[in-house]
């Protein structure tokens, strides 16, 4: 059987699918459950069913699209990543992993191929977290991890609506559970690396072992409210407190050896007016380390820096932890499939970790999971200038369509 897997095709339906949330600077703006999101999941659903797939989408409104298999009886691989974007995003982070997947199953149809056990096509909901917090969200919930009753109440980042609200306003509420996608026999996300290794390495594929576990916090800085023409001497500025603060996060991740990252994101202050000194500055912040162990000690040495600013400053300094997930290793057959899949197309590969948060963290601690990297021009993303090559992009192809359809127990 001649089983051909269409790079242009491919290329072809990521520049459709960018035309949905085109920026005018060449970016995408496709916020998750606004029309612009519904529009995509439109345009996915009908490319797949046209493909021979059947839809069924969930509570929180992640989409499956099934292939099926010759062995009814068998759980579906799935291939995923998402459709929605941050604000100011790029044509290929998500859409790449969902349409990688969709061609996949558009090669099979074309020949009236199947493999023993279905493929799933999986558009995740929220995964960027750029309206509802947090990121992931859709597939931490459907893995356990996270309450779905809470992640429906959440609000959007703009305090106009709620994520059952959107959900409904979208149109993309389906009827099915979301823990179904616990059954899945294995689950591959291919996607843009977000990072310079691959491309400045000359190398097209990137294996990721595992991902880094994270940690998010807001931690709370209380002084004392005082006028700006207050002596020196008598101040409680939370606002210098939080300065050390977001130094200590610096110090602190240059103390791993590359091993950890740490950013201070959001700031918040009050009262925030020119002629007051901040009495309270409430600050979100996140560590990464690529060990769990790393990013346990990580945690001891801020709550200890804390507590000597706080004790040094004469103001409480809190710190609460709202979301994360631990360190996560891929599986070792799924991954040396694509290691496999890569030599035989010819394909230069190396392992890495992956920093940034993906499905696959959340989807890996439950079900047998495996990304692969592609890579991105100067590693940028979250960026209009995001950008990749049909090169890259066809490598990607060709050593995840392998390692799919040998999981999913070959052709029928």
């Amino acid at each position: 059987m001649n089983l051909r897997f269409d790079a242009a095709r491919l290329w072809d339906s990521l520049a459709q699918m960018a035309r949905i949330g085109a920026r005018p600077d060449g970016g995408v703006n496709r916020l998750a459950l606004t029309p612009e999101d519904g529009a995509a999941r439109a345009l996915l659903r009908d490319w797949a069913l046209a493909a021979g797939c059947t839809l069924s989408v969930d509570r929180l409104g992640s989409m499956v699209l099934t292939y099926p298999g010759a062995d009814t009886s068998l759980p579906a691989v799935a291939i995923g990543s998402h459709l929605d974007s941050v604000p100011t995003g790029g044509k290929y982070d998500g859409a790449y992993g969902v349409l990688v997947g969709l061609e996949i199953v558009r090669a099979l149809h074309a020949v009236g191929a199947r493999t023993r056990a279905p493929i799933g096509i999986v558009n995740w909901t929220n995964e960027e977290g750029a309206r509802f917090a947090p990121p992931m969200a859709a597939s931490e919930v459907a893995m356990g991890f996270a309450s779905e009753q809470r992640l429906l109440e959440t609000p959007d980042r703009f305090g106009e609506t709620t994520f059952a609200a959107a959900l409904a306003d979208c149109g993309w509420q389906g009827p099915d559970d979301p823990t179904a996608a616990r059954g899945f026999g294995a689950y591959f996300e291919a996607h843009i690396e977000q990072g310079p290794v691959l491309e400045r390495e000359g190398i097209p594929l990137g294996i990721v072992t595992h991902g880094y576990g994270v940690a998010y916090c807001t931690i709370t800085i209380t002084g004392r409210d005082g006028h700006i023409g207050g002596a020196m001497a008598d101040r409680r500025d939370a606002l210098l407190g939080a300065a050390e603060v977001i130094l200590t996060l610096e110090s602190i991740a240059l103390g791993t050896a590359g091993r950890g990252l740490a950013s201070a994101t959001r700031l918040a202050l009050s009262p925030d007016a020119r002629g007051n000194i901040p009495s309270e500055v409430r600050l979100v912040a996140s560590l990464r380390n690529i060990e769990q162990e790393g990013l346990e000690a990580m945690r001891a040495t801020l709550a200890a820096a804390c507590e000597e600013i706080a004790r040094r400053r004469q103001m409480p300094i809190m710190i609460e932890y709202v979301s994360g997930y631990p360190s996560v290793r891929f599986d070792p057959v799924l991954l040396q499939r694509l290691r496999d899949a890569a030599a035989v197309a010819g394909l230069a590969h190396r392992d890495l970790p992956t920093p940034i948060g993906h499905d696959a963290l959340h989807v890996g601690r439950v079900v047998p999971s495996a990304m692969l990297f592609i890579p991105c021009h100067g590693g940028l993303s979250h960026n209009p200038a995001e950008s990749i090559t049909p090169e890259w992009s066809a490598a990607g192809l060709a050593a995840l369509a392998p390692a799919v359809i040998e999981t999913a127990g070959g052709l029928a």
